[in-house]
């Protein structure tokens, strides 16, 4: 991660994604060095067809020629704004797809700390309003600095040309602009710092309050989110003003600087009037007409690139985000050199420490062999470490030492794709996409077809109540599955796992949210779908357990027991205080 970063640095390495567009931005520069030229040569064709077909004779068609001709300049100028405006727009969405491709992709590859640490809000900023604040670095950013340098370089070229010394004198106002352009762009910097971090908080608030809307309406806490919102609301608002603020001191200088160079111009012209001839008069009126036009065109640009370049400084300041997130290696899985194909076998946890932070270790020494083709259930008190056991074997944390071997295979020598692949999770909290039932029990697996899903649905029970639903498999459940109860959505999950076959089946309290009848029909599911599958199932319900293979009693990170539902019981230990307390007869 860079603490300082430099924004020059990191320009260029934005700048390195244009490359495989090397067409679109050609055709775009040579539309911005084409216009550059044309703009300034309109206010010298203008000063000399005053001075040759006004000033010095009424040749009409001359006139009318000339006209045409500097109308034919402006019907081309437009035509090259229009080129360079689509091009510099379709090359910077181009960029900024192939950037948002490549922070989503990497965001994909995370390990689960990088979310457990980072507010949702906060990374759909990144990968939308970051990335999409990008996009003008190059549509209305870098290419314009570029084309209104060209144009600044072009008009004084030609203002030293025709009159070097009144050039000089109409540019007398130019070190105070250059002056107030250095403060305004360091000014707006600081506040685009500030409106970004406001913006970010803003996101991960609102998309916080949103998703826990239930909760706070149920414990009333509407009046205090309120008040809670409009404090962020007005700093992000706060942000917003300091940036308009520093415009609206920058642009009145810009105009009163513009006046006095042509109040400068009107006084030289003032003073020459005076004792010229008819001759000498011709030609001084054009000037002052092409020098009052280059005037004009002279400080829109100079206005114009502090402008873009706050845009430009915008844009890096949002790259340099994404940046951090595309460096970002802590949260990557490390990639073992020798790696090995996964091979179905003993699930073996070995003398493994695991902490979800250094400073609070869980697991101490930790050792459990899960016997292939059987079914192994955990118990215990919330936070004893049955979760974070299943989490471990499918590699969403890293164990701190220590190994976990599945087959006798180190997991960290499988391709986290493959150990993946072969591990099904059912879990308490379903997480349903916005989609079709058939596509959230398929994931969008063209390999897996209706017929699959169909007999899966029967397996489980589920087949019933789905075509009960407008349109059956084709039905649109909502976002996160609102449309359906939480036990039909507990179904869905039981039924894309059995779709996925895989080797290794971990059910985390799976049933616990399901009524009774919904139970019996998962229990029979259960016991289809764990049959000759190494299974882990994580209960409180010990009524859901009694025909596993092995129970394991967790506390405090340990395995303090571990035996058949029978064995447990005559030993009188944890696990029998624990049946005892869930099967103890209501008091009358």
């Amino acid at each position: 991660m860079r603490k300082n970063p430099n924004w020059i640095r990191s320009l260029i390495r934005l700048l390195s994604y244009t490359k495989q567009y090397k067409l679109i931005f050609g055709i775009s520069l040579i539309s911005v060095i084409l216009i550059s030229f044309i703009g300034p040569l309109r206010p010298y064709l203008i000063g000399k067809a005053v001075d040759l077909y006004i000033v010095k004779s009424t040749d009409s068609e001359a006139l009318l020629l000339s006209l045409t001709g500097i109308f034919g300049l402006l019907i081309l100028e437009a035509l090259l704004m229009w080129s360079a405006t689509y091009h510099s727009n379709l090359f910077a969405q181009s960029v900024i797809r192939d950037l948002r491709n490549e922070v989503y992709m990497k965001m994909l590859r995370f390990k689960f700390q990088y979310f457990d640490q980072t507010p949702v809000g906060a990374i759909v900023t990144r990968i939308v309003s970051d990335v999409e604040a990008i996009a003008e670095v190059f549509s209305s950013g870098f290419m314009e600095i570029m084309a209104d340098f060209l144009s600044l370089i072009t008009i004084l070229s030609m203002m030293f040309l025709v009159d070097w010394k009144l050039t000089l004198l109409t540019l007398i106002p130019i070190p105070f602009l250059l002056i107030a352009t250095r403060i305004f762009a360091k000014a707006m910097k600081t506040s685009f710092q500030m409106e970004r971090t406001q913006v970010s908080r803003l996101n991960v608030f609102i998309q916080e309050r949103l998703m826990g809307m239930f909760l706070i309406q149920i414990f009333t806490k509407v009046h205090s989110t309120e008040k809670d919102f409009q404090e962020i609301n007005q700093q992000h608002r706060q942000a917003h003003i300091k940036a308009v603020w520093a415009n609206s001191i920058f642009f009145p200088i810009v105009e009163l600087l513009s006046s006095l160079s042509i109040a400068f111009l009107l006084v030289w012209g003032a003073l020459l009037v005076e004792g010229k001839d008819q001759q000498e008069l011709s030609a001084l009126f054009g000037t002052i007409i092409s020098f009052t036009l280059w005037i004009q065109q002279l400080y829109r640009p100079i206005r114009q690139i502090a402008d873009k370049f706050n845009i430009l400084q915008r844009g890096v300041v949002r790259a340099e985000r994404i940046f951090d997130v595309l460096d970002d290696q802590e949260h990557l899985e490390e990639k073992d050199q020798n790696q090995l194909p996964f091979v179905a076998g003993d699930i073996v946890f070995d003398q493994v420490d695991f902490g979800y932070t250094e400073e609070n270790p869980l697991l101490k020494k930790f050792n459990l062999t899960i016997e292939s083709g059987k079914t192994t259930a955990l118990v215990g008190a919330t936070g004893s470490g049955k979760t974070t056991i299943t989490n471990l074997l499918g590699r969403f944390y890293e164990i701190q030492s220590g190994f976990i071997t599945v087959g006798g295979t180190d997991i960290r020598q499988i391709p986290r794709s493959q150990l993946n692949r072969n591990i099904g999770f059912v879990l308490q909290d379903v997480f349903l996409f916005s989609d079709t039932i058939h596509e959230n029990i398929t994931l969008n697996n063209p390999n897996i077809d209706r017929k699959a899903v169909i007999e899966a649905s029967k397996t489980v029970g589920a087949h019933e109540f789905i075509m009960k639903l407008p349109g059956g498999y084709d039905y649109k459940i909502g976002e996160r599955g609102g449309a359906l109860s939480v036990g039909q959505r507990q179904l869905l999950a039981f039924i894309r796992v059995m779709v996925y076959q895989p080797t290794i089946l971990v059910l985390d309290e799976a049933t616990s949210s399901i009524d009774s009848e919904t139970e019996l029909l998962i229990q029979k599911a259960i016991t289809e779908v764990t049959k000759n599958r190494t299974s882990i199932v994580i209960a409180h319900r010990l009524s859901t357990i009694k025909q596993a293979h092995c129970i394991g009693v967790m506390q405090g990170g340990e395995l303090i027991e571990s035996g058949t539902h029978e064995s447990l019981l005559a030993a009188k230990g944890a696990y029998y205080l624990l049946h005892e307390h869930q099967f103890k007869p209501a008091l009358p």
